[in-house]
């Protein structure tokens, strides 16, 4: 049976991770395993602030580049002491192309320019992991997920073809002649072979999308939390590690938000019963969590903090009622934009919305919108979710805040808060 791994950017950030891949692997020497990896550390982050100075011309373009060069070469020195091994010529190959996107015009469609720069991370990293593995003594199979994962052209939140993909996974991943396949998370590539990308975060989709092609026995994300914990420690003390969750509170954790998952990676999995795991690359023979079925699990009060949240206010000028009209224009120009709703209520004569702040969309979005509506905003917001709530969790998350945005369920409790210590206007 055929196991699909994903790799994050924590587990592959420096050389001695790259080298702690390989014991993880080894203790699956015998297993057929296709391997999902995503940027080192936070190269997804740094693509984006070169992307922005590229496309914005900044002066910290050069400074950006040569940030990314140096660091990714550091780790390549680590791991490869002979000088003259391919990879060094293999990552210089794709520095250079780089440079000279960099160096050349840019279109005017920047979602475009992101797939185009960002997707390049995973490229790096998989080349350099695929190395190691291979002279280390683990032979293994570099695969390019461009050539794999087949898309639309929706930049940055790219739509996956499933029929096709399923072929060219089958294809180019024939598990009777090898046992270890490479490939990157996050990527793909349209029938032109333009490259996109599936939305930030988006390697465990990528997981979710070759195991469901290869009809795989199991998934696993290592991470590096012994597994799913009822909140985020950055932001929580005393968590508590879930040992076991149902597809449909993991769908729920997922959409609201909680990093350790990706929105889209549970429906393919679902479909075919492949359970998920996610594991600990520390500890790797420990259990972790696996999410399988639809039984319902401990019913654990769960945490989701979002910050850098924006909440949008937006009412008639005649002070009539928000109608139905009146939200289809609203919910176009979301659309157009692409902003996801985190959050949305309205009233009689208001709407409001909350999303991630985009200092490019939200803005358009308020002036889209101006001529025909009154727009109120904050900005610099949390907004915390809590799945199983009770008084006592709501009390505990809410200290020092001002509440301005409320939505209870039966299940779930959402509230857009600010500080009242640090308030942005």
């Amino acid at each position: 049976m055929i196991k699909v791994f994903k790799f994050g950017g924590a587990s592959v950030k420096d050389a001695d991770s790259v080298k702690n891949v390989f014991k993880v692997l080894d203790i699956y020497r015998e297993e057929k395993i296709a391997v999902v990896i995503s940027a080192m550390g936070k190269t997804t982050n740094a693509l984006e602030r070169l992307l922005h100075a590229y496309y914005y011309g900044t002066d910290s373009l050069e400074e950006e580049f040569e940030t990314l060069y140096n660091y990714h070469f550091r780790i390549v020195e680590e791991l490869f002491v002979e000088t003259d091994h391919e990879i060094y010529g293999d990552i210089e190959e794709i520095f250079q192309s780089l440079k000279t996107r960099i160096s050349s015009p840019h279109s005017d469609n920047y979602d475009y320019e992101y797939d185009q720069i960002v997707s390049i991370g995973e490229i790096i990293s998989t080349k350099i992991v695929s190395a190691y593995l291979n002279m280390a003594g683990m032979e293994n199979i570099w695969v390019d997920a461009r050539a794999i994962i087949r898309t639309d052209n929706t930049y940055r939140d790219a739509r996956v073809d499933w029929d096709k993909t399923d072929e060219l996974v089958k294809d180019s991943m024939p598990f009777h002649r090898e046992r270890v396949y490479i490939t990157q998370g996050f990527i793909g590539a349209t029938s032109e072979n333009i490259s996109t990308t599936l939305g930030r975060e988006g390697s465990d989709f990528s997981a979710a999308i070759l195991a469901w092609c290869l009809d795989a026995e199991k998934v696993a994300i290592w991470k590096d939390v012994p597994g799913v914990l009822n909140a985020d420690p950055k932001y929580f003390d005393n968590t508590i590690k879930l040992d076991q969750l149902s597809y449909h509170d993991a769908i729920e954790l997922a959409y609201y938000g909680a990093s350790v998952i990706h929105p889209k990676t549970i429906k393919p999995l679902q479909n075919k019963k492949i359970p998920l795991w996610v594991k600990s690359f520390v500890e790797p023979k420990e259990k972790g969590t696996v999410i399988q079925s639809d039984r319902e699990g401990l019913a654990v009060p769960s945490f989701i903090f979002k910050m850098n949240q924006a909440l949008v206010t937006i009412a008639a000028r005649d002070f009539s009622f928000i109608a139905e009209q009146n939200l289809r224009d609203i919910f176009h120009e979301l659309s157009r934009l692409r902003i996801k709703i985190n959050l949305m209520q309205n009233t009689a004569l208001s709407f409001s919305v909350c999303a991630d702040w985009d200092e490019r969309k939200i803005p358009e979005l308020m002036k889209a919108l101006g001529d025909e509506f009154m727009i109120k905003y904050n900005r610099g917001l949390e907004l915390v979710t809590i799945r199983h709530y009770d008084q006592e969790t709501i009390e505990r998350v809410t200290v020092n805040k001002e509440i301005l945005l409320e939505e209870k369920s039966r299940y779930t409790v959402q509230m857009v808060m600010r500080d009242l210590d640090c308030i942005i206007e």
